[in-house]
């Protein structure tokens, strides 16, 4: 009993660390080439064969998913660092976290937005909340901005992102200024209602169906 069990011990160590290659390696194939890259070539990059892949997701569609699960929980651990902030410059340093992470990873961003990672969507806008607060404290972003105008300006960056990236990767960056000057202002810039929590939850439903069927 003792030898089959070491045995079996190094294959699954073997399959955990194909795993984390393969994964590794479509991040990087991804984000230089779009979700129109092969599986041919992340196995190729991963270093294994095109079965391996296969063994561990049936086909690309999840392992995208599983990276963009993995960027979800990285941007939860980096907002929970900015909330650390003593200044209260913590929302603004996250926004240019999820700026760039949505740079970096363009060609599945979309993915990003109403992922089936629930758990992960809730605590990034609690913790965006957080943040929010933080800076209204220490007078960085004016008392009218609310949750549903952050959570908003993150989409248009994705669509800035999307839009721009393969001519101007970083105009983004300029887009973000403007929007956080305009945050700044004590007096609220517009009339309109800002988007509520409850609607957010229903406009992340939406998006998450949408992906689901697509």
């Amino acid at each position: 009993m003792a030898a089959h069990g070491t045995q079996t011990r190094p294959m699954r160590r073997d399959a955990a660390r194909n795993h984390q290659l393969v994964v590794q390696a479509a991040r990087e194939v991804l984000a230089e080439f779009g979700t129109d890259a092969s599986v041919e070539l992340i196995a190729s990059r991963a270093g294994v064969g095109v079965g391996t892949v296969y063994r561990r997701f049936p086909n690309k569609e999840a392992l995208v998913d599983e990276i963009a699960a993995q960027i979800l929980v990285e941007l939860v651990a980096e907002a929970r660092q900015a909330r650390d902030r003593a200044d209260g410059t913590g929302l603004e340093s996250f926004l240019r976290t999820i700026g760039r992470s949505l740079s970096e990873h363009h060609g599945y961003a979309d993915k990003l937005v109403g992922h089936s990672k629930t758990s992960c969507i809730e605590q990034l806008r609690d913790l965006i909340a957080e943040l929010l607060v933080q800076a209204q404290e220490f007078g960085r972003i004016g008392p009218h901005v609310t949750l549903g105008d952050i959570m908003t300006l993150a989409w248009a960056l994705r669509g800035v992102v999307e839009t721009s990236s393969d001519v101007v990767p970083d105009a983004w960056q300029r887009h973000l200024d403007i929007q956080l000057a305009g945050f700044r202002s004590a007096e609220p810039p517009s009339a309109y209602p800002a988007v509520s929590r409850e609607q957010l939850t229903r406009i992340d439903g939406g998006n998450r169906r949408s992906k689901g069927s697509s």
